[in-house]
């Protein structure tokens, strides 16, 4: 508690080695609130700094939260294929609006080993001609991974972008069974 008796916002972090890279895996008392692609020490820094400004505290590393360790658990069980859904609280403090609306409904309505379009998910949210804008939440995803939004492509056939990488997304929807291994 702080001096005024209010709950202090507390924020952990770690960096979890997996098949596609580290990923930093940041969580507050509310739940997981941020993943991170290729978390090298200089984009560590710059997530850490970025959350410490967003949520008003400093981010303190702490791998053995309980948290964190489930959600460490839940990912090594995902890459090892055992693992198809991630049960987690989440804390969506870091996203608003459409944005946030898209990625719910990304998170409960495109399951495991499913792609859907852009404009597909636009159309769930009652905004059809929203695609575009689909495509920008996807690219603010904090959550990436937990919330799939590398089950998102294009309605020709077509991958997408992705904020991880074109072979980070690869990666993924192979390991779902939705596209061959690559090759290499």
């Amino acid at each position: 508690m702080d001096s005024h008796g209010q709950s202090e916002q507390r924020v952990v972090w770690t960096v979890v080695g997996t098949d596609i890279g580290p990923l930093l895996l940041a969580a507050t008392q509310d739940g997981l609130v941020n993943v991170v692609f290729h978390a090298t020490d200089a984009v560590r820094d710059r997530t850490l700094d970025r959350l410490a400004s967003r949520l008003g505290t400093e981010p303190v590393e702490a791998a053995d939260s309980p948290l964190l360790a489930e959600a460490i658990r839940q990912f090594e069980a995902y890459f090892a294929g055992t693992r198809r859904d991630f049960d987690l609280p989440l804390d969506w403090s870091l996203i608003s609006g459409f944005n946030r609306q898209v990625l719910r409904e990304l998170a409960s309505g495109v399951p495991y080993g499913s792609v859907v379009g852009y404009g597909d998910l636009a159309g769930r949210v009652g905004q059809p001609r929203a695609a575009q804008a689909v495509g920008v939440a996807m690219g603010s995803n904090p959550l990436p991974v937990v919330v799939p939004c590398h089950r998102v492509v294009e309605s020709d056939g077509g991958i997408g972008g992705f904020g991880g990488g074109l072979e980070t997304k690869r990666k993924l929807l192979a390991l779902e069974g939705v596209l061959p291994e690559p090759l290499f």
